[in-house]
């Protein structure tokens, strides 16, 4: 998955850059020092995207298991009668 976010990110970056020199109607390769900032640039906010997602995953799992527990404290536990 590393090396997918890698290039997603890149081509994301890149083509950042490239529309917003078409849309400004400059020649699309203008300036090549700032596709490869954007490249990076995307590159970095895609692999942060994938870490955010799998914490996220991981902080879902706890709570749900969390709830789990104390649904069956609830329910199952203590029962008083």
């Amino acid at each position: 998955m590393a090396w997918s976010a890698t290039m997603i990110g890149a081509l994301l970056g890149l083509g950042t850059q490239m529309y917003s020199n078409s849309l400004r109607k400059l020649p699309y390769m203008r300036h090549p020092w700032e596709h490869v900032l954007g490249m990076g640039l995307g590159v970095v906010f895609v692999n942060q995207l994938v870490k955010w997602d799998a914490q996220l995953k991981e902080d879902l799992d706890k709570m749900l298991e969390k709830a789990k527990a104390a649904n069956e404290r609830r329910y199952f536990g203590e029962d008083d009668d």
